[in-house]
């Protein structure tokens, strides 16, 4: 099968591109401003995915078997900095990988968050209505409504939790993030009051490439981990997973936030799809055996005081 791989340098794109390639698939990867090179990938294509000329162009002289997309600006404060590109990247882009699968008769795998959600009545069926707090949110949640309504018979929308796991940048996932504020010597505040199902982007490659190769589960599916955690559980583990001191970790509640109002609960139901694919949902001890000290700390971490 050949896929085509938007936001393939991400946590979630290049995980995707290693277990395509594992199962023998043929990966273009599309990135923006990543790296020229990402494993699992035979090749990697930088595109403006903002210009519709553009991504038409390439789509239909590659003519995929499959279109992944994984690209998105993810983090509110960069969709409230550009707006547009958010738009266009987040919103604009998902109807426009539909329309492409829909004239190519391709199977269309759009990637989407929990965030379209104001965590205020979890867990979330696939059914529910989305209901976001952020911009960000605000936009997933059109680029599902265009992504169903432009290729229903070829898309699945996949709503994705906070992903764990080792990226490309090492500076992506969650315990990476940790690193690089532990690193500066800073304490982490982490909500006890702020509730998600994390996965890892390993695990949720694995889950997408099968529902890549199937046609059998259309519309919105949930994935995730095992459990829901509160953020300063989740920050607590790692610190004790890496052998570090627990105090690094300080807890805190939502109140403390002074910024955009934050999700108190997003845990997902994961039912029909959890149980009928091969891919069985990660416990947070199994996702920790997976993560590694990121590279641009390993130094810093090794001569930490035993």
């Amino acid at each position: 099968m050949k896929i085509f791989l938007t936001g393939a340098s991400g946590l979630a794109g290049s995980n995707f591109a290693l277990a395509a390639n594992r199962r023998g698939h043929e990966v273009i990867g599309v990135v923006g401003q990543g790296p020229d090179r990402v494993p699992g990938a035979s090749r990697i294509l930088r595109l403006d995915l903002r210009s519709e000329e553009v991504v038409t162009r390439n789509v239909l002289d590659l003519f995929p078997d499959a279109i992944v997309n994984a690209a998105a600006i993810s983090e509110n404060h960069l969709c409230e900095q550009d707006p547009e590109s958010a738009r266009l990247l987040n919103a604009v882009l998902p109807g426009l990988l539909g329309r492409l699968a829909n004239h190519l008769s391709a199977r269309y795998l759009h990637l989407s968050t929990e965030q379209v959600f104001d965590g205020r009545a979890a867990p979330y069926l696939p059914g529910a209505k989305p209901s976001p707090l952020s911009l960000y949110g605000r936009l997933k949640a059109e680029g599902e409504t265009a992504a169903r309504g432009t290729a229903a018979a070829f898309t699945t929308v996949i709503r994705l939790p906070l992903l764990t796991g080792n990226s490309l940048t090492s500076r992506r996932s969650f315990h990476e993030r940790l690193f690089a504020q532990w690193a500066e010597g800073k304490t982490v505040t982490a909500f006890t009051d702020e509730i998600r199902q994390p996965c890892s982007a390993e695990n949720a490659a694995a889950a997408l490439i099968e529902l890549c190769e199937r046609s059998d589960f259309l519309g919105t599916v949930h994935w995730a981990g095992a459990e829901p955690l509160s953020r300063h559980a989740m920050a607590a583990a790692v610190a004790r997973h890496f052998k570090l001191p627990e105090d690094w970790v300080r807890p805190g509640t939502r109140a403390d936030h002074a910024g955009a109002p934050r999700p108190p609960d997003l845990s997902l139901v994961t039912s029909p799809l959890a149980g009928r694919l091969k891919t069985e949902p990660e416990s947070f001890a199994q996702q920790l055996e997976k993560m590694i000290v990121p590279r641009p700390f390993q130094e810093w971490y090794h001569q930490l005081p035993a």
